[in-house]
């Protein structure tokens, strides 16, 4: 038997890069999966089909994670569409980065919306059905900067900082109704954005690597699996890093 067969997963900005592979993994191992993006166009519409080679039910939702009347009516959609909800991934984000001294009021409030804001409106949106289940897992995607912090990025850290706080208070209040709320921090993952970066910059992050080499998408996306799992079900409020040993 697949891990996931038989629940059914949400995973938020999964068009591309992280969102992308973990929505495959999951379905991989059985989970009907129900995805979002900003919008639907071809790449969403290869993702769906990718998606139902695995024998699984999968379709994509055009929804705006930062808007909460937008995020309860594409959960309520789901939960109409899938008939249950077990596994909420929390994904979508962007950056803006810039020092602070030039950093914009725009900036700060466009990266908090769409990286914090999205996680409190998708996940008080899911606990609604997972309530009722009395089960469910909530996965995060924070970061090692909302751990560490990083020059340049006070917007973005603040937002994946923010992200942690909020899922170990939500393993807290949810817990007694066997719902569990993990985080996961991504380290350098090579990715199509960060595949743009010049070969020496990427060298330099390397360096400062335990492991010597960039995360794939399918690092981040094997950790999801096991936190969606029942491999992990005495595992909440918790943050694990995927970093290759960088915050140790």
């Amino acid at each position: 038997m697949k891990l996931l067969e038989g629940k059914v997963a949400v995973v938020t900005g999964a068009a591309r890069g992280i969102g992308r592979s973990i929505a495959l993994k999951l379905a991989e191992n059985g989970a009907d999966i129900a995805f979002t993006d900003i919008a639907l166009n071809d790449t969403t519409a290869q993702l769906e089909n990718e998606l139902a080679a695995f024998g699984v039910k999968a379709k994509g939702y055009a929804s705006n994670a930062a808007n909460f009347a937008d995020a309860d009516k594409t959960v309520e959609a789901i939960v109409a569409e899938f008939g249950r909800l077990d596994v909420l991934v929390n994904n979508a984000g962007i950056t803006r980065d810039t020092l602070l001294m030039r950093m914009s009021e725009e900036q700060w409030d466009l990266v908090i919306n769409v990286n914090l804001k999205s996680v409190f409106n998708m996940t008080k949106a899911a606990q609604k059905t997972m309530l009722k289940q009395r089960s469910g897992s909530i996965i995060n995607m924070s970061s090692v900067v909302g751990v560490s912090g990083n020059a340049g990025q006070s917007n973005y850290s603040a937002s994946k900082a923010g992200i942690i706080g909020f899922t170990k208070s939500i393993a807290k209040e949810l817990g007694s109704r066997n719902i569990r709320s993990n985080a996961i921090a991504p380290g350098f993952i090579i990715t199509e954005m960060t595949g743009q970066l010049p070969e020496d910059v990427k060298a330099e992050w390397i360096k400062g690597i335990p492991l010597k080499r960039g995360g794939t998408p399918e690092d981040v996306a094997d950790v999801t699996l096991f936190l969606a799992s029942d491999l992990s079900s005495y595992v909440s409020g918790q943050v694990i890093n995927v970093c290759g040993g960088m915050n140790t």
